[in-house]
């Protein structure tokens, strides 16, 4: 009895759910007001939900069964958890003098394994928050950087511009002047060439 409480005791153990199973085997969740299914039950139980189904009209607990057909039901058509070998096993136990000893077992393990799931949960959760912040000031930082680049490459180059833009006036005025000097003398001499003729 003090390795059930184990499982129970685990942390992110929502309060049970009742749900009643009527006559025509429907069952019926009374926290959503609405019929549900073996499917619909196995995911409340797969996000941490625990249930308890009672028959309608006898009030009687027949959470376990309900347990063991999501259980065979997974098995058979999911993707199973326990080997043929494992179900052997499990079937030699029942009326074994040791079976209580299973039953702890089995329940500390899974127990185990649960803590273990939720360490590592909260360890991915806290490895997805904290890199935000330094992340965060690596953008900024990264932004300032950016910024201070931009504002000296303007200022090497703003100043070089301004002066390089009257020598270029200047530059190709002083070349064009000779060079139309040139074309001039070029094209005055077949001009007195005229002039002999």
């Amino acid at each position: 009895m003090p390795c059930r409480c184990v499982l129970e005791d685990l942390p992110n153990m929502a309060e049970e759910r009742l749900i009643r199973k009527y006559a025509n085997r429907r069952l019926y969740d009374a926290h959503d007001s609405r019929h549900v299914t073996l499917d619909d039950l196995r995911k409340l139980i797969a996000g941490g939900q625990r249930i308890k189904v009672v028959d309608d009209k006898s009030g009687e607990d027949i959470t376990r069964s309900i347990l063991l057909q999501i259980i065979a039901s997974q098995e058979q058509f999911g993707t199973p958890v326990l080997s043929t070998q494992l179900l052997e096993a499990i079937i030699r136990f029942y009326g074994n003098p040791i079976q209580q000893m299973l039953t702890a077992y089995l329940e500390q393990s899974i127990g185990s394994l649960l803590r273990q799931q939720s360490l590592m949960q909260a360890e991915m959760a806290k490895a997805l928050e904290t890199p935000m912040a330094p992340l965060a000031e690596m953008a900024r930082q990264n932004m300032e950087m950016w910024a201070k680049m931009q504002a000296s490459m303007l200022s090497a180059f703003t100043p070089a511009a301004a002066q390089g833009s009257p020598e270029r006036g200047e530059t190709p005025d002083k070349p064009d002047k000779p060079d139309k000097a040139e074309k001039a003398d070029r094209s005055g001499r077949p001009d007195t060439g005229r002039r002999r003729g």
